[in-house]
């Protein structure tokens, strides 16, 4: 399980210098209340963007998009309710992202969806 942890934290930290290069600007990493944790929180000019991230190793278990369900984006929205009460700044929209990457052969694929839900 401590693979599959760094594995998780190494995907992380690729997809937020992906989004830095994109433009993005990272707000929050790793956000965690008792209803759950947001990986990613930045801003896409003046949209907030919670981003889900998964990472796999390999499709035994599906893709990494696959992982990402209907009851998953439910509690993101949620958990995006709850890191926006604690917070000043304003935003014209709210949108959920996800940036699944998969390692073949050593290397990394990113693919980002954005506005998932």
């Amino acid at each position: 399980m401590a693979a599959a942890h760094e594995l998780g934290r190494y995907g992380e930290q690729l997809a937020a210098d992906y989004l830095r290069a994109a433009g993005f600007k990272i707000i929050d990493r790793n956000w965690s209340c008792h209803e759950g944790e947001i990986d990613i929180l930045a801003r896409d000019g003046s949209a907030l963007v919670v981003v889900e991230v998964k990472t796999r190793s390999g499709r035994s278990h599906g893709t990494a998009f696959e992982a990402v369900t209907p009851a998953k984006l439910a509690r993101l929205r949620t958990l995006a309710a709850r890191w926006l009460n604690g917070q000043t700044e304003w935003f014209s929209a709210i949108r959920i992202d996800v940036v699944a990457l998969e390692r073949f052969a050593g290397e990394f694929s990113i693919r980002h969806d954005r506005g998932v839900s």
